[in-house]
């Protein structure tokens, strides 16, 4: 089976180099028309594009600004005719830890990272139900799902990025939009200096984008969240334990705390709740089997 994008159109945000670079080089080759989005370095990428016998334009457009998005968007259409994939992929780093931070980095990282794909998600969204087609691709992180020491802001953003996610998946179901995330590890100019060199070569960026060809394919999953590095590729979720039912009384915070293990025992009954609602649903029913 060959992953081919023949006759569909593809924006990516940040595509000017690194990852982003790698993603539209990689969807140009196999077919697709792309829109190349980054704030200083789009026309290289376009014309590297166009000199292997793609399509590609160029959008400076920034993703803090929802109108610029809005009218990246209205032009893909114009050009092309629809939107059919979205892959979020700008980002900036502004690390330091909490206790150092300025408020003004914070925000800015959040704006950049979530907002950014708000706006974007936002502006196919109307486009990808009329046209009962759409892939999109959040760029999460480890360091969202799992945390990381100096990146409040970045993993704070990265991890509101699944929460984004998990909802568009699920109304965008029934029109045919799968919306996924990727949580690369890739050496790009937000990691340099940050490695040894050997370390370096083997994530490179060209090593995570197979996983968002598959995340925008025709045959995509919905709801995941793939990790990929150095060629490797993983899945991680979002789960939730049985638990334990104790009740209501004066000594339930004791209980919960002598009983947390059981609480937190995961070899039996660990679910991935289909929605959130389902937490909601175990309580109850370990209420009603208590009596």
């Amino acid at each position: 089976m060959s992953i081919r994008f023949e006759g569909r159109v593809a924006i990516v945000t940040g595509a000017g180099g690194g990852l982003g670079r790698e993603h539209a080089l990689a969807l140009a080759a196999r077919g697709a028309k792309v829109v190349v989005n980054d704030l200083a370095a789009a026309d290289a990428v376009v014309a590297q594009i166009r000199a292997a016998g793609g399509h590609a334009i160029a959008s400076a457009a920034s993703v803090t600004d929802f109108d610029a998005v809005q009218a990246m968007v209205a032009q893909a259409v114009e050009v092309w005719g629809r939107v059919d994939i979205l892959v979020n992929n700008a980002g900036i780093l502004r690390d330091k830890t909490f206790a150092k931070m300025d408020m003004a980095d914070f925000r800015l990282v959040m704006d950049v990272h979530l907002m950014g794909a708000v706006h974007c998600c936002k502006a196919v969204w109307d486009h990808m139900r009329a046209q009962q087609y759409g892939r999109i691709v959040m760029t999460t992180s480890s360091s969202g799902l799992y945390g990381n020491f100096g990146q409040s802001n970045y993993s704070a953003a990265k991890m509101a990025l699944v929460g984004l996610m998990q909802t568009l998946a699920i109304e965008g179901e029934k029109y045919g939009i799968r919306v996924n995330s990727l949580a690369p590890t890739a050496h790009t100019q937000m990691t340099a200096g940050l490695m040894p060199e050997a370390m370096l070569q083997a994530l490179r960026p060209e090593a995570v984008t197979p996983g968002m060809l598959h995340l925008v394919s025709e045959d995509a999953p919905t709801r995941a969240i793939l990790c990929a590095g150095a060629g490797t590729f993983e899945r991680a979720y979002v789960t939730m334990t049985k638990g334990v039912h104790l009740g209501v009384g004066p000594d339930i915070a004791e209980q919960v705390a002598q009983k947390f293990d059981a609480i937190s025992d995961r070899t039996t009954g660990e679910i991935v709740p289909a929605v959130g609602a389902a937490q909601t649903q175990n309580e109850l029913e370990m209420a009603k089997a208590a009596g």
